[in-house]
């Protein structure tokens, strides 16, 4: 499965990576805003927001996005290493 992480520390980028590659997953990370987020979120299988540490305009590009190419998003409040287990265990269970 392909996610697209938006939001997190910075420097959890890296962590982040490890974890969703032992899960097997592939992951793009966004912890800032880049000019060309909306281009570069691609097409991913889901898309997971950390709520707590990210701005509100990345989350309303990355919305604008999941909703023009029906790619379902999952929030999580908190950034924590914990918080990717549980979220890409609730990520496995729906797709």
């Amino acid at each position: 499965m392909s996610i697209v992480l938006i939001g997190g520390h910075d420097r959890m980028h890296r962590e982040y990576k490890t974890v969703c590659k032992k899960a097997g997953h592939k992951v793009k990370v966004f912890t800032q805003m880049s000019a060309g987020l909306s281009k570069s979120i691609g097409t991913p299988d889901a898309l997971l927001i950390f709520t707590s540490t990210v701005s509100h305009k990345m989350v309303r590009v990355a919305n604008k996005e999941a909703k023009r190419k029906n790619i379902p998003v999952l929030r999580c409040h908190s950034s924590s290493i914990d918080a990717l287990h549980n979220s890409i265990k609730s990520l496995e269970s729906v797709i």
